[in-house]
């Protein structure tokens, strides 16, 4: 008797750990399937991809969901991301989302991931829109997520030095730049005064005439891209 009731407690227990495996195989295929989706490299993903993205958007944004609207900007086709934004003002999509590190340092990994002029506008105004509210208060944003000059060199190298500070976009950076130039003298922290050194000196040499943006940021990151050069179209469009 006692040897059926160690055998029956052997099979609920191999259940539980096949079950449990199912599960995992499952997340892991749904896993793979949505990286496939968001890589938007076939016509079919890409498609599916403005479908998803418009779920999202009519989801409506939450303090639970908004690392997959931050997931979506890293796709690299702007059809997937007008679906996301619809008509809303880009450079308020994240707004409703107190600062948190996690969503600067995404941010700031978006402005290193492409190059400048490689990033859609609308991207760029979502992420510039973010950096802005969180850096209002530099202070305080720099105890959010402490810069880097790296993360410095990034912000600055999307600046469009022939389009002056008429563009909405450089006006955002610069305004930005000022903020964190803020923190020079404060004498608090070394790196605080380098990143705030640096954003001066990036932000200076766009009302120079006589310095360009290379003499202050590695050249390297200086080299344009266009974001529009690998897209693949969808065949079709649904309006909304």
């Amino acid at each position: 008797m006692a040897k059926q009731e160690k055998d029956s407690t052997i099979t609920d227990q191999e259940k539980i750990s096949s079950s449990k495996a199912m599960k995992e195989s499952i997340s892991d295929t749904e896993t793979r399937v949505l990286h496939q989706l968001m890589s938007s490299r076939t016509v079919e993903s890409v498609e599916s991809c403005i479908s998803y993205s418009r779920f999202l958007r009519m989801s409506g944004l939450s303090s639970e969901n908004y690392p997959l609207f931050l997931k979506m900007l890293e796709i690299e086709n702007h059809w997937v991301l007008d679906a996301l934004i619809g008509d809303q003002d880009p450079f308020l999509l994240l707004s409703t989302i107190p600062p948190n590190n996690y969503l600067v340092s995404r941010c700031f990994r978006l402005l290193t991931r492409w190059r400048a002029g490689g990033i859609y506008p609308k991207t760029l105004a979502i992420v510039l829109g973010v950096l802005q509210n969180s850096y209002s208060s530099p202070r305080d944003g720099y105890k959010i997520y402490p810069l880097s000059i790296s993360d410095i060199d990034n912000l600055g190298k999307h600046l469009e030095q022939e389009k002056g500070q008429k563009d909405a976009s450089n006006r955002c950076i610069l305004d930005i730049l000022e903020k964190l130039g803020n923190l020079a003298g404060i004498q608090t922290d070394d790196n605080m005064e380098q990143v705030a050194r640096q954003a001066l000196k990036i932000r200076t040499a766009l009302f120079d005439n006589s310095k360009m943006l290379e003499d202050i940021i590695p050249q390297v990151l200086i080299v344009r891209g266009d974001y529009r050069e690998d897209e693949v179209p969808p065949r079709y469009l649904f309006a909304d």
